[in-house]
């Protein structure tokens, strides 16, 4: 069994989930790993964060020997613990920089909440998004069914969480959910090549459109028009847009920095 552990890669931080032997099932060293990260990712030489996987499955998502053992817990206990998988997902919304996850396999459960919570998903052909909690008589929770809706037709919602259909990485593609399909082992490649990009762009202005795009699914469109103004208004002023421009006009390739 290998642990999780955050590779630091001087402008990009990759989690990599283990524990191959579970299918890189979540585990307290896991959400650790996270949490380091996207504290991490505050700095400003950090441009993206990567979630993966050592082994050949992203995450299965809840271990089911825990969850027997929190039947003894009380309700509220139980809250709690939820709430600590609900922290890393938030932890993966809010984050100032672009999150790509490179899912080889397939993600489950929680695993799907994850990878559905990042910015963008490169998967391996063939891998398969699974929300089976009604197997167990459990229902999703990581906000699974918050990102569907937003992702999916109800429909196919509710195949994958009333009858546990699985939905491949195809699929998905296809509904605009998967970024790009790849060999299993191009998948972490092609998520790095997309942290290039990511790093020869302007960082807070990345930062400011990551937080329009997520708040636009929540607000209605007069706050959603107040906030581009307040955000096009700063952006104009800022040292970014002045480079920005600038290498337009001079046409040139922008540099952005830090």
């Amino acid at each position: 069994m290998s642990d999780p552990y955050l590779e630091d890669a001087g402008d990009r931080l990759i989690v990599w989930n283990g524990n191959a032997h579970m299918r890189g099932a979540l585990s307290p060293e896991l959400y650790a790993v996270i949490t380091e990260a996207f504290a991490k990712a505050q700095e400003p030489r950090i441009r993206a964060v990567v979630l993966t996987s050592t082994g050949g499955f992203f995450c299965a998502g809840g271990n089911l020997n825990v969850l027997i053992a929190r039947r003894d817990m009380a309700e509220d206990a139980r809250r709690d613990k939820i709430d600590e998988l609900h922290d890393l997902i938030r932890l993966i919304r809010s984050s100032p920089v672009p999150v790509i996850c490179a899912v080889k396999g397939g993600a489950a459960g929680a695993g799907a909440s994850i990878a559905l919570a990042c910015d963008m998903i490169v998967a391996e052909e063939g891998a398969k998004f699974t929300a089976s909690y009604v197997n167990a008589g459990l229902v999703p929770d990581g906000g699974l069914t918050a990102h569907l809706a937003r992702m999916v037709p109800r429909q196919l919602a509710m195949e994958m969480c009333v009858l546990a259909q699985p939905v491949t990485a195809e699929r998905m593609q296809a509904l605009g959910v998967v970024s790009q399909l790849c060999a299993a082992d191009d998948v972490v490649p092609q998520a790095l090549a997309i942290v290039d990009r990511i790093a020869k762009g302007p960082r807070v202005a990345q930062g400011r459109i990551r937080e329009m795009v997520a708040r636009a699914y929540d607000q209605d469109e007069a706050a959603q028009l107040d906030m581009e103004r307040d955000g096009m208004a700063w952006a104009a002023g800022a040292d970014e847009a002045a480079e920005g421009i600038a290498a337009f006009l001079e046409k040139r390739a922008p540099e952005f920095g830090t």
